[in-house]
């Protein structure tokens, strides 16, 4: 919780940047699951989007701020999922 609140009193997101590719960052990776499947996800820089493979959802990020909701995401089509 620490690391939260000096990342706001730095006026940090908890989304990263490695070059001209956006990344969520690995902390918030490692508590965030799916909301459907409770499982792990993967982030997809190019989409911007958090991928529940087991779900088969895609969780939009928005201005570094992952939106969670279920109504919110978007059913992956098969070639939308990470092999």
């Amino acid at each position: 919780m620490s690391r939260a609140i000096d990342m706001m009193n730095n006026n940090q997101t908890d989304e990263l940047t490695n070059g001209d590719e956006k990344m969520i960052d690995p902390t918030l990776m490692d508590i965030l699951v799916c909301p459907i499947a409770r499982c792990p996800l993967v982030y997809n820089a190019k989409t911007n989007e958090l991928i529940s493979v087991q779900a088969r959802k895609a969780y939009p990020v928005r201005d570094g701020v992952p939106i969670m909701l279920i109504d919110e995401a978007r059913d992956l089509d098969d070639n939308d999922v990470p092999a």
